[in-house]
């Protein structure tokens, strides 16, 4: 009978102990939060210096009219078609396009690049092109001017276009076609 009283009496200690309030663990180091500010800065001066050096693109180049998209790149039409449709969630459009960087350095050719197959917002490609490619009719030919963030970011592409590097886009749009669904 002593043993029972001792296990209950043990028993009921621990059970007691374990649901008293636990008290939160402190934090081993504080952050003062520079690392983020100083990130910060470094993005808003990169970025500055970007749309500096677009801007000048587009003041040299005096045979296209220029559009800011709400998405932040630029584009001009170098061909504009008749057609009144937009590609929209869930067509599938076929599209050749070419790469530069912001000074007409080939980064990849339309023979590099061959004619690419895209089901609109159900594909992953870079941002820039996604929402370009909704700006644009079948018949199109269309110049891009995407800031690092709209293209590779700070990653790149892990070939030929490195980090934060804005890039050239032309983009002909061959065609679009609807997909109902079934």
């Amino acid at each position: 009978m002593k043993t029972f009283k001792y296990i209950l009496v043990v028993g009921l200690g621990t059970f007691l102990t374990s649901c008293s309030e636990q008290q939160a663990r402190k934090p081993i180091s504080h952050s003062s939060g520079t690392f983020m500010k100083e990130s910060i800065d470094r993005n808003k001066k990169m970025n500055s210096q970007e749309k500096e050096a677009i801007a000048k693109i587009i003041k040299k180049d005096t045979a296209h009219i220029y559009n800011i998209s709400e998405k932040g790149f630029w584009y001009a039409y170098k061909t504009k078609s008749s057609e009144n449709v937009f590609p929209v969630k869930g067509d599938v459009v076929t599209f050749d396009y070419e790469v530069t960087d912001l000074y007409g350095n080939t980064i990849y050719s339309v023979a590099e690049l061959k004619t690419q197959t895209y089901h609109v917002d159900k594909q992953n490609i870079m941002s820039g092109l996604r929402n370009g490619i909704k700006l644009m009719h079948k018949g199109d030919k269309v110049k891009f001017i995407f800031p690092s963030q709209s293209a590779y970011g700070y990653h790149g592409d892990d070939k030929k276009i490195g980090t934060n590097q804005p890039i050239i886009c032309i983009v002909t749009l061959n065609e679009i076609k609807t997909v109902t669904p079934e």
